[in-house]
């Protein structure tokens, strides 16, 4: 008799990050009791909130149909490790700003005698580091091989290795359901992805790295369909997962006419050059879009030509901006501080910026060098990371809670404050009430945004003063005294 088989699917959130800043020693001493319940509420209500979707890998494994296995998914961020139950087989889809929990949750499971087969990007660019620590490893979009791992699950000829040759055909024909999701956990579970790959190279972004560069397109009716079928089970908003839903006009065009008459709120990603396509604007509109999160990074050329990013020159970002924003859209507005090229008056031209094209929700980062990215390696040639570059888990994505590298031409006792002083400007209360009330739309959630960025990047100012302090301290050389 044949015994079915048992695969749990397990996602491990970041260290840092969306999940919840915290302090660089995660530590919370010295900020009082009432200061520490208030810290980890906030961080309990986001991770409750805005941030918290699905995990669309996982939905689309655990979707995969094999005759004889079971899957579930576990999310470690509302769900505790079920390891009472017996477990054929534990997947792991392995994030670079997870690391470290995601081999040290692999170690556990492995003690218990689970066999773990780890995925994703990290195990992708970096399938070396990654061998000692599971039994079974899969490179690449793992779409077309994780049914051939299932069958030999079930068939018992399990291999060390599942590499995906090609991209996956994205016009296929593959269903996602929701039925391994608590949908109630989740602020929403709708969540759908139309495109992959970038045609874009900016050395930050290891999407193109990933994914390729040409992009990949869904069939407009599968998509369709795949809303027509969630909303069944949620009428929550919609959250469209493309790293760019505005990269090919003809195809959003398309889509977005179909999806008019489901009536629909939604979300996503786009480049400020929408503003300038009025026609596939005004389709975004009508067919419910109610914000768009765009990277604008630096309002330099210079600075944005120095990582390769040069599809969105600076001279027209306002008005496209503008544009989008009178469409009715609410616009997240992204920028990275401490790019090649950027100066100490890089911060007050952030600060104008955001006033004079009233962008709803600012999000000031500080440059990320993510292992697996060209700008990574090239900080690690030219000496200007600050942590060991085989340390990769101190490279984890984070808010802006630490400097991981020196910026060009900016010392870090000067670069700090600057950053902490925009930061402390920009995100107030009166200013997260006054974005709320000129909102196009989406107003409460605009407030939500803005109410949790003053507490985050109030956490985040306070971690950067410590690192400028611990640095301070380490550049000082120890007295005679001191010695003896």
């Amino acid at each position: 008799m044949n015994v079915e088989k048992s695969v749990l699917l397990i996602f491990v959130q970041a260290s840092s990050g969306v999940d919840g800043a915290s302090l660089l020693d995660g530590q919370s001493g010295g900020r009082g009791v009432f200061g520490t319940m208030r810290d980890r509420a906030m961080n309990e209500v986001i991770k409750r909130a805005q941030f918290a979707i699905p995990p669309l890998s996982l939905m689309i494994l655990s979707s995969v149909s094999v005759r004889g296995v079971r899957q579930e998914i576990c999310d470690l961020r509302f769900d505790d490790l079920p390891l009472h139950r017996g477990w054929d087989l534990a997947g792991i889809s392995v994030q670079t700003g997870a690391v470290k929990p995601a081999f040290e949750l692999a170690a556990v499971l492995r003690r218990q005698g689970i066999r773990v087969v780890l995925g994703g990007p990290y195990v992708t660019i970096f399938p070396e580091r990654c061998r000692e620590h599971a039994d079974v490893l899969v490179i690449g979009e793992a779409d077309d091989v994780w049914s051939e791992v299932l069958g030999d699950l079930v068939s018992g000829t399990l291999k060390a290795e599942y590499r995906a040759e090609a991209f996956p055909d994205l016009s296929a024909e593959r269903l996602v359901c929701k039925d391994a999701l608590r949908l109630g956990s989740y602020f929403t579970t709708n969540v759908v992805q139309t495109t992959r790959g970038c045609p874009y190279s900016c050395d930050f972004c290891n999407v193109h790295v990933m994914n390729g560069h040409k992009l990949r397109h869904r069939r407009i009716d599968d998509v369709v369909r795949d809303v027509e079928r969630y909303l069944k089970e949620d009428k929550r908003i919609f959250f469209f997962l493309d790293d760019t839903v505005n990269a090919d006009e003809a195809y959003a065009l398309m889509l977005f006419r179909e999806l008019i008459p489901f009536r629909i709120r939604w979300v996503g990603q786009a480049t400020t050059q929408l503003g300038e396509h009025p026609r596939l604007l005004d389709m975004f509109a009508k067919s419910g879009c109610g914000a768009l999160l765009v990277g604008i990074e630096s309002l330099s050329d210079g600075s944005n030509f120095a990582h390769r990013k040069y599809h969105n020159p600076s001279a027209r970002q306002a008005e496209c901006i503008r544009s989008i924003r009178s469409a009715g859209i609410c616009v997240y507005g992204s920028f990275i501080f401490g790019l090649d090229g950027d100066t100490l008056t890089m911060p007050e031209a952030i600060e104008e910026f955001i006033c004079e094209t009233g962008i709803d929700v600012p999000g000031i980062n500080l440059l990320r060098p993510i292992p697996g990215t060209g700008v990574f390696d090239r900080l690690a040639e030219e000496g200007r990371l600050l942590h060991d570059s085989a340390n990769h888990d101190a490279f984890r994505f984070s808010w802006g809670q630490e400097m991981l590298y020196r910026p060009k031409g900016i010392p870090l006792e000067e670069f700090i404050p600057a950053y902490t002083a925009m930061t402390r400007r920009v995100f107030t209360f009166g200013n997260a009430l006054k974005r709320a009330a000129q909102a196009p739309t989406l107003r409460s959630a605009v407030l939500m945004f803005n109410m949790l960025y003053v507490h985050m990047y109030a956490l985040s100012r306070k971690d950067l003063i410590r690192q400028l302090h611990a640095l301070s301290d380490q550049a000082v050389p120890a007295s005679p005294h001191a010695l003896s």
